[in-house]
């Protein structure tokens, strides 16, 4: 009876070892085959149009007084000199003075229109950083490697580059099946309120219904992902949402020398420790789930295994990603204390005490099931908490022939790259775009530094010629691709 049961345990061992690997070899590649690319592009007229970009300081303040709006024409005025063949042809719209939507013509009527999306707002300095940049940060300057300056990221790579590609194209004499909607954005730094938003409520006045947008979003990256050596472009099928959580205490102050055994700010403070701790949950579904659908084939055996096994390995592939601050956020919508109001005087007990808690919101939470989640943790009637921003947006196809698109152009001008869908942690203007597409994608086609994050907005925003030249590539086949 004893010798039974071990072989039927081993027979069972056996079986489970060979479902699994033979799972794992039997994992099919979600990546399109590479072509070559033909493209014939000015390389140096492309690096010095972007250098030009660069000079003009259309820099976004919070408060909008601040704003110099003479850049904002001045720009706009270079866009019209430097692409001559794109206003000769295209038709021009302008909204709300400074964003602009160029509508090129369609030889097919009936077929859906599309739209490319950029901005050309960018963030101000830092005070007191100024003389940390090893190239002035409007300066525009080329190097042997690199273009330097605010915007090389973020985001007027994306402006160039695609009026790059449609300048080459219209030269070449081609005409795009559908209409194309080329969509730049003036205020993205800060909100789009007045640009994107703006934009969309004129296409939707226009009746103008897009198959999908692609604006700004993720990138092409090394080290992303455990398992894989090559680099690992991301498109963002949706962004997540940004909410502001408010907790508010009140009672009586008093002087510091009796205070209460919970004083105001003990309270609020307490309510965040329990929050920090006990974090939202997990979710390991939707886009998330999706990323590693597409990058697992590629990935050593080990790994490889792992993920093409998660309906086993779930729980320890989630305590893995949420180990580390990168892989929580696309895992969980997360908790940042950022603003804390209590108190003026050092022996005074404040009657008041506030906190703010900026949440990135995942497309499976909303904003009424995070305040419940909130008011379950911290447990205390005495804390008032209110909830106010945005949830995420939906979430856009993986399997429809725009993804296909885009992904196929990615592959052709890095074929060396993985190909895949993610949760963009950041915000973008596709978020108002979302409601004039059917779909919206996020991807900024360009290889990104190991520290390109930082300097985004940061200190030493720059970007090697070759990304901004496989830009315009990317953009030409991408223009090429969609039917």
């Amino acid at each position: 009876m004893k010798k039974k049961i071990i072989i039927s345990i081993v027979a069972i061992f056996v079986i489970f070892i060979g479902f699994t690997v033979t799972k794992t070899l039997l994992a099919k590649s979600k990546q399109p085959t590479a072509k070559q690319q033909t493209h014939t592009l000015d390389e140096n007229r492309i690096i010095n149009n972007l250098s030009s970009a660069v000079k003009i300081k259309t820099i976004s303040y919070e408060n909008r007084d601040q704003i110099d709006y003479s850049e904002f024409d001045k720009f706009i005025r270079f866009l019209a000199e430097t692409y001559p063949l794109v206003h000769e042809n295209l038709s021009l719209e302008r909204i709300n003075e400074y964003s602009l939507i160029y509508r090129w013509e369609g030889t097919n009527p009936k077929a859906r229109p599309i739209g490319l999306a950029a901005h050309y707002d960018v963030v101000p300095v830092l005070k007191g950083t100024e003389n940390d940049w090893e190239e002035e940060a409007f300066s525009g300057t080329i190097t042997e490697e690199f273009v330097w300056g605010r915007g090389t990221l973020d985001d007027k790579v994306g402006v160039i580059g695609i009026l790059e590609a449609a300048e080459q194209l219209v030269k070449e004499g081609y005409q795009p099946p559908q209409d194309i909607y080329l969509l730049f954005g003036h205020d993205e730094e800060i909100g789009g309120d007045e640009g994107a938003a703006k934009i969309t409520d004129y296409l939707n006045e226009q009746n103008i219904q897009l198959a999908y947008v692609m604006d700004e979003g993720g990138a092409i990256v090394t080290n992303m992902v455990p398992g894989i050596k090559a680099p690992v472009g991301v498109i963002g099928v949706a962004e997540k949402g940004m909410a502001d959580v408010t907790l508010t205490t009140t009672g009586s102050g008093g002087h510091s020398s009796q205070p209460a055994t919970i004083t105001n700010v003990g309270r609020i403070s307490k309510a965040i420790a329990k929050l920090e701790e006990q974090q939202f949950k997990a979710h390991f579904d939707g886009p998330t789930k999706e990323l590693f659908e597409f990058v697992a084939p590629e990935m050593s055996f080990g790994y490889k295994y792992v993920f093409e096994n998660t309906w086993l390995f779930q729980p320890v592939i989630t305590k893995i990603l949420l180990g580390k601050p990168a892989t929580a956020a696309v895992m969980r919508s997360t908790i940042a204390p950022t603003i804390f109001h209590a108190g003026e005087k050092a022996n005074v007990l404040p009657e008041k005490a506030q906190a703010n808690i900026n949440v990135r919101v995942m497309p499976q939470d909303t904003l009424e099931s995070l305040q419940k989640d909130i008011e379950k943790i911290i447990d205390d009637e005495a804390i008032d908490v209110t909830v106010e921003g945005n949830e995420a947006s939906p979430v856009s196809s993986t399997s429809n022939g725009a993804f296909q698109a885009i992904q196929q152009a990615a592959r052709d001008t890095y074929p060396d790259a993985i190909i895949a869908p993610y949760i963009m942690i950041a915000g973008s203007d596709a978020k108002h775009y979302a409601r004039a597409a059917d779909d919206t994608y996020r991807f900024l086609p360009i290889m990104m530094e190991e520290d390109g994050l930082q300097k985004m907005h940061g200190t030493n925003e720059r970007i090697t010629k070759d990304a901004m030249i496989k830009a315009v590539a990317f953009y030409m086949t991408l223009l090429q691709e969609t039917k």
